[in-house]
């Protein structure tokens, strides 16, 4: 049994390696079809533990990833945002986006509370408490893996269980996936239902198309010293502000107060400091891959979380399974009233949605099953997304803490 970090860390960079080297081979695109890539990277190192090839009980790499790669990856996904651009993109894009934010917010105190009639037992306590889980299902779904990790982190739900979220998090929005790809298939019949006009997409692709390449160029030594720079003081900025901040709150409202944990704070800082750079010419350190590292440093964290959960608690998803899908049925029947309301096309329906549900990993590919020109705009707008989910999943677990 390996107890070492350092090798560890290794083996996990040697299955992050293996699945993204196999995502596009042709013998292995179908088993990624139904096995997603972020699963895969949740499961084989749980199973190293599982089966005893590691031993994670005295290690501390969540530290490390917690203390230096979340925010790392929270302030290099918001680097790149372009709320002019965002806001450029038309009223309806906002709309639908917004739209899907607050489906999300909503919905997960009312699917609880709806679940709770009948089975009273799921609201759990302590560690255990559901609103404390489900927060991390409310990061997932606005933002991303980072923000999951966030909420994971700032609300202390107990590791051990959190393997059951994964699954819901992973079947619920994978099955929405389905229904929107068939949809991008039919977009013409679903535009036609909801009376849009989606001459407005192809001004939109080619405005996409322009931006992106208007900010990628060959990376040198200096781009690169100067990102990792700007990011490790951004770091040690968060853990300073935290510390301060988290102790101020404590002395105000007591040690077990939200507001009194400094790594609340850095996940707090880490997310605005990102958005003030994304003002500044900081913005295009985006063009030598600014979110590419963030995605990096986001795949390690799930990796990571994935030593400390235990496969054998999947058996007790059932009631979070329930939760999972009346969340999203509100969240999907919610995008579709105002989809209609509004005459939106269902291209921003469906962007819009992941955005905030699939995040960076699946938004563009929603976007290019429309059009290839169009991933971008996923790309976008799911940046957003990262940028809202630290603040949108602490406002739904408040609201289902207040279920609880």
């Amino acid at each position: 049994m390996i107890t070492d970090d350092r090798i560890i860390l290794g083996l996990l960079g040697l299955v992050l390696a293996f699945v993204f080297v196999t995502r596009d081979r042709p013998g292995w695109q179908k088993f990624y079809t139904f096995v997603p890539i972020i699963l895969v990277c949740y499961l084989v190192p749980s199973l190293m533990v599982t089966f005893g090839l590691i031993d994670v009980s005295e290690s501390n790499l969540w530290t490390v990833a917690k203390d230096f790669f979340l925010p790392a990856a929270l302030f290099l996904m918001t680097l790149s945002i372009d709320l002019k651009g965002i806001l450029g993109l038309g009223s309806k894009a906002i709309i639908m986006f917004l739209t899907a934010t607050l489906g999300i917010v909503i919905g997960g105190p009312l699917a609880l509370y709806i679940v709770a009639q009948f089975d009273p037992s799921i609201i759990g306590t302590g560690q255990d408490a559901a609103w404390r889980g489900l927060a991390t299902l409310a990061g997932s779904w606005i933002g991303g893996g980072a923000n999951q990790t966030a909420m994971l982190e700032v609300y202390g739900y107990n590791i051990e269980k959190y393997s059951a979220l994964i699954a819901v998090d992973i079947i619920v929005a994978n099955i929405w996936m389905i229904f929107l790809l068939y949809g991008a298939g039919a977009s013409e019949k679903v535009d036609g239902w909801l009376g849009a006009d989606s001459s407005a997409i192809d001004r939109l692709r080619d405005k996409m198309a322009d931006y992106t390449s208007s900010v990628e160029r060959v990376a040198t030594a200096n781009d690169y010293v100067l990102l990792f720079g700007a990011t490790l003081a951004v770091v040690g900025l968060c853990h300073l502000a935290g510390t301060m901040l988290g102790g101020f709150f404590a002395e105000w409202q007591g040690e077990e107060a939200t507001l009194a944990s400094s790594f609340f704070w850095v996940v707090v800082v880490a997310t605005t400091l990102g958005l003030a750079a994304s003002f500044t010419r900081a913005r295009n350190l985006e063009g030598v891959g600014a979110s590419k590292f963030g995605t990096l440093f986001i795949f390690l964290l799930v990796a990571i979380i994935g030593t400390k959960m235990d496969v054998t608690q999947l058996g007790d998803a059932p009631g979070f399974m329930a939760v999972g899908l009346i969340w999203m049925l509100f969240h999907v029947i919610l995008l579709l009233v105002v989809a209609k309301l509004i005459r939106a096309p269902f291209f921003f329906v469906a962007v819009g949605s992941k955005a905030n549900v699939g995040g960076a990993a699946s938004a563009p590919v929603v976007a290019a099953a429309f059009h290839p020109a169009l991933a971008p705009v996923g790309v976008l707008l799911a940046v957003l997304g990262y940028a809202l989910g630290t603040y949108g999943a602490i406002l739904c677990a408040q609201m289902m803490a207040a279920v609880g």
